[in-house]
């Protein structure tokens, strides 16, 4: 129902996470190291690290994504969801609302405040 996961960690050096990171097997997927950003993969295990860009580390969710960000036939909308989410009394964090359809995101937290940041790019 949430499609592709990943965790996003808020690194302090990106190079220093890249090398860490690429002797545990993950290597370069996407994102830009100048622009301080990287998403590590290996195999279905995705690990994104962003220095300076967000607050402290999250759940990412992409939902009509699979693991390697190919899109889905079929997946539930983050408009739905985030309607499903708010209807079950979950607060709404963030949430971005230029469409009808299409690239979305918004964000919540679970009860002991860690941030799921829910992003649909399709």
């Amino acid at each position: 129902m949430l499609g592709a996961f990943s965790i996003s960690l808020n690194v302090k050096d990106i190079h220093k996470s890249f090398e860490f990171y690429k002797i545990l097997g993950f290597e370069k997927y996407a994102g830009d190291i100048n622009q301080k950003w990287l998403i590590m993969k290996q195999g279905d295990t995705i690990i994104g690290l962003f220095q300076d860009m967000i607050q402290k580390n999250m759940l990412t969710f992409n939902p009509g994504w699979d693991q390697n960000a190919s899109k889905l036939d079929t997946f539930v909308d983050a408009r739905i969801l985030k309607q499903t989410f708010k209807d079950a009394g979950i607060v709404i964090q963030q949430a971005v609302e230029k469409a009808v359809q299409g690239p979305t995101h918004f964000m919540i937290e679970d009860p002991d405040g860690n941030p799921i940041f829910i992003d649909q790019h399709v």
